[in-house]
């Protein structure tokens, strides 16, 4: 038998929970169970949305002094949704992809009537008027929204930290961050909060903290998922962010971005403008036969032993599903890719975006380092941008290259498993080092550089938010001192369906489902 909860039957082509893994009706335990086993519960009425809903609420009330993973929660209007979920059911009406499931949204991205802060004090009382395209989408699939999880201030770090409250906590250690910036995401998911929730990814947002909390995430091509057009910013060239699920089972990645992507007449510039592929259907076919491309450290990062270890002996999974596995020397040098992307073309973007009124403001309300990024935005001159726009295409076709040869490319998610709360890591002479992070310096000192110390939490993944491509990071192992590490999988542009067969194989091969941590 598949040693994996939740298995495949070629002949019905449904999905099955592993016999003596059933859920109870009465036990929170259900929230650690995928997607589609909990959609049968609720469409064949053995368990109320409303019921599940209330499970969710009580769990978020469990964990959340805690780990800080939501910063605000609507239980009434939950309650209130997932009881129209139980409407449609008693009339006979068909369910969408999300079928009552309660799911959450990282607080950068608007919800009606629910506050949006983006981390940001100044912004601690602003409600939205308006719906993110992705969570109108998940509204009409009949997703339960809770609330908004925890940010780092405008979504600029590797760490969840902002002047709204403490830090985001890993549920696997209470002393350790739980990665960023869709932190709060990472740690409710892990918590057995929902089985999945929404997350975005400019630099590895959905990945350090999936990686650091150890459950799976997925980023798809960019412009996959659609945000909606907010001014001028809307259609600026150099956009690396997408949206993007996080989960504890790849099928319930794969059914919420089914649920969220595809063209949309009010999307910003970028969208892909096709219909997505079926992410569903397709996801048990394997990856035999497939060639992936392996670099420890895209020949330049230090990495944590630990990470080194677990993520030599994960890839190994790939070629015992029958996928060739070849090392592969990353030959770009990708440190004269931080300068450009990075300060330029990222700071540049960042005051284009709103700097202007931002710099308006008292800078004290402010996390110093985002402030500083709008500073050194306004200083971007025209002739540094258009020669770090060229780098930034001359990467991008040597990723291409290397896909013309190869479908896959691995790679540890993050140099290193979570560090602690207050500490920072950073790459000093060839080697990860930790320094001491108190607040002092974290809220009120201008010292420290934007890119420097953000480098290490985005030195593995960033690279494929420049390049485009769809990516995805796997549960490999723990630390030795009990902490999540990942492994990256990266795919062709457009190609989500491949990254999700391989990670589906990946976790079938290697289920991770029965590690929680104790909270």
């Amino acid at each position: 038998m598949i040693p994996v909860y939740l298995l495949y039957d070629e002949i019905t082509k449904d999905y099955y929970i592993k016999p003596n893994m059933g859920v109870k009706m009465n036990d929170k335990e259900i929230l650690y169970q995928s997607l589609v086993e909990i959609k049968k519960l609720i469409t064949n009425k053995e368990l109320s949305p409303v019921e599940l809903t209330e499970m969710a609420l009580e769990r978020i009330e469990e964990t959340n002094d805690k780990t800080n993973a939501f910063l605000n929660v609507y239980p009434e209007m939950a309650i209130n949704d997932a009881k129209k979920v139980e409407q449609k059911i008693i009339n006979g009406e068909s369910l969408g992809l999300m079928a009552g499931i309660p799911t959450s949204i990282k607080d950068l991205e608007p919800v009606k009537d629910m506050i949006t802060t983006k981390g940001s004090l100044p912004s601690k009382d602003e409600i939205s008027d308006i719906d993110q395209i992705g969570v109108e989408r998940i509204k009409e699939h009949d997703g339960i929204i809770l609330g908004k999880t925890n940010v780092p201030e405008a979504g600029s770090s590797g760490t969840t930290e902002n002047k709204l409250g403490d830090d985001c906590r890993n549920p696997w250690n209470l002393d350790h961050t739980a990665g960023g910036s869709s932190g709060g995401t990472g740690a409710s998911v892990a918590s057995g909060v929902t089985p999945v929730a929404q997350g975005s990814d400019g630099g590895g947002s959905i990945r350090i903290p999936s990686s650091f909390c150890g459950i799976y995430g997925i980023k798809g091509t960019q412009g996959r998922i659609p945000r909606r057009h907010a001014g001028l910013s809307s259609w600026h060239p150099v956009n690396f962010s997408c949206m993007g699920p996080m989960s504890r089972y790849v099928i319930d990645s794969a059914m919420m971005m089914q649920a969220m992507a595809g063209p949309h007449p009010d999307a910003e510039s970028g969208t892909i403008q096709t219909a997505p592929p079926d992410f569903i259907s397709n996801i048990e076919k394997g990856i035999s036969g497939k060639k992936i491309a392996w670099s420890q450290d895209f020949g330049c990062r230090p990495i944590h032993p630990d990470v080194k270890t677990n993520t030599q002996n994960a890839v190994k999974v790939f070629e015992d599903l029958g996928a060739k596995v070849e090392s592969f020397d990353f030959t770009f040098n990708l440190d004269d890719l931080e300068e450009p992307i990075m300060k330029v073309l990222g700071f540049a973007s960042r005051y284009a975006g709103g700097g202007e009124d931002i710099l308006k403001k008292d800078p004290d309300a402010f996390m110093p380092h985002v402030f500083n990024t709008y500073l050194r935005g306004k200083e971007v001159r025209a002739d540094d941008y258009v020669r770090a726009l060229a780098k930034l295409y001359e990467y991008r076709a040597y990723v291409e290259s290397i896909f013309e040869e190869y479908d896959f490319i691995s790679a540890p998610t993050m140099a290193i498993p979570a560090n602690k709360i207050n500490e920072r890591a950073f790459f000093e002479n060839g080697k990860v080092i930790f320094k001491e992070w108190n607040d002092e310096i974290k809220f009120h000192s201008n010292d420290h550089d934007f890119s420097t110390w953000n480098y290490v939490y985005h030195a593995m993944t960033s690279l494929f938010n420049w390049s485009g491509n769809p990516a995805a990071t796997l549960p490999a192992g723990f630390s030795k001192d009990g902490l999540p590490t990942g492994l990256q999988i990266i795919g062709k542009k457009e190609n989500e369906v491949g990254v999700l067969q391989a990670s589906r194989a990946y976790e079938i091969a290697r289920p991770w489902h029965e590690d929680k941590p104790n909270i």
